[in-house]
């Protein structure tokens, strides 16, 4: 009995998805999540010191993503990938071990710094894995589910945390944390790696993701691509606007709901609504993918006025809309990031990532001051209008381009 060609393929792409969609889930399955900050005020801190310690975090993850990107270019990316969660494990340990405002700030750099090794290598082991299987046109519904996966995690952490902090406290919280951060890497280590086997596939020039270059090298040639091709320009350019805005926006939906007159205790399902919507988002990821430049262009000019709306309109509507609009943000972004993976050649796919990244941290970093003036001025709904803005630009300037696309995926 014969295996059928797309029964095989299956079953190659199961090698890979298995561990990874692990590997989403247990790293976001972090209970200390929706307690941290709690824990940050019961040991003493001020307002001005747990926000200079988010400013620690911001920091490191802006300060190390580019070197951590050429680094995923040397060496093996799943053994960073592997080591990431280990450092947030480490970080989170310092909290209990020892808290206090040092061990709070040294535990955000471990965390910052774990974040930064994986952004840029997991979404170049991913693309140059798929490379290997000649699959690469499943990028984007692959990592949609990975997005998926990610808020589900969180949302599911958030959901567990109540009960285990009443049971156990902050000890039984932060062991079921490290727990999550210690299998989170066991699943990296898991995931394929055929670097030299996929050069072939992924880069045009046949040189060998597997063969031996220094650092240096590596990070001038991703810095130089970053710069000087237009197309990849255009695609970092298009993933740090996506993916910027939409993510600050959603830290303030529980204070968006406060502001317009919903209990307390019905907040958390106001987030949840809106959880399950770009949860939704990263599903569709795949599907949307397909559609054409001007079809995309318009879903994401939709996702300005379902923002906008969603902020401005009471109860469950405006939740709906709110949780629709960042669904669109959160397939586009996912679609961005497979158009910035197709264009990419060369050796240095994860550095070039991590320039995306970098964009990515430093304005979403930079519009919370933003927010915070707009809200001083307009409340939390009107600030939400605005800043949802850019989204109808990024749809103009997308609907007028005319990528050149081949049947290799427009590289």
């Amino acid at each position: 009995m014969t295996t059928s060609p797309s029964r095989a393929a299956h079953a190659r792409a199961l090698r890979l998805t298995r561990p990874l969609y692990a590997y989403a889930a247990l790293g976001e399955f972090v209970l200390l999540y929706p307690l941290y900050a709690v824990l940050f005020d019961q040991s003493g801190l001020s307002v001005a010191q747990i926000s200079s310690l988010f400013a620690v975090w911001s920091l490191t993850s802006v300060a190390v993503s580019v070197p951590a990107g050429a680094w995923a270019d040397v060496v093996p990316r799943r053994y960073l990938l592997a080591a990431a969660p280990l450092l947030s494990a480490a970080g989170f340990s310092l909290w209990l071990l020892w808290p206090g405002y040092w061990a709070f700030a040294a535990g955000f750099v471990l965390w910052g710094a774990g974040g930064a090794l994986a952004s840029g290598a997991l979404e170049a082991l991913v693309y140059t894995e798929l490379g290997h299987r000649g699959a690469t046109e499943r990028y984007a519904r692959v990592m949609g589910v990975v997005r998926a996966l990610d808020v589900a995690a969180v949302g599911a952490a958030t959901l567990l945390a109540i009960p285990v902090m009443a049971h156990g406290g902050y000890t039984a919280v932060g062991a079921g944390s490290v727990t999550a951060c210690v299998l989170c890497s066991l699943a990296a280590l898991a995931l394929p790696e055929h670097r030299a086997g996929a050069a072939a596939a992924d880069h045009a020039d046949g040189s060998g993701e597997g063969e031996p270059r220094g650092y240096r090298a590596a990070l001038r040639e991703g810095l130089a691509q970053a710069r000087s091709s237009r197309r990849v320009r255009g695609a970092i350019t298009l993933v740090v606007v996506v993916s910027s805005f939409w993510m600050m926006l959603e830290e303030y939906v529980p204070l968006l709901a406060a502001e317009s007159g919903v209990p307390t205790d019905t907040v958390p399902v106001v987030v949840l609504v809106v959880w399950v919507c770009v949860t939704a988002g990263g599903l569709l990821a795949g599907p949307v993918s397909r559609l054409p430049v001007g079809a995309l262009a318009l879903l994401l000019g939709l996702a300005a006025p379902a923002v906008a709306a969603g902020a401005l309109l009471p109860g469950p509507p405006g939740w709906v809309l709110l949780g629709a609009g960042f669904g669109v943000c959160q397939a586009a972004g996912v679609v961005a990031d497979a158009r910035l993976q197709d264009r990419i050649t060369g050796t240095s796919r994860a550095t070039v990532t991590s320039v995306a990244a970098l964009g990515t941290d430093a304005l979403t970093t930079a519009s919370y001051p933003l927010y915070a003036g707009v809200f001083t001025l307009t409340g939390h709904s009107a600030a939400f209008a605005l800043f949802a803005a850019p989204y109808l630009v990024a749809a103009l300037v997308l609907g007028r381009s005319r990528p050149r696309r081949t049947a290799s995926g427009g590289r």
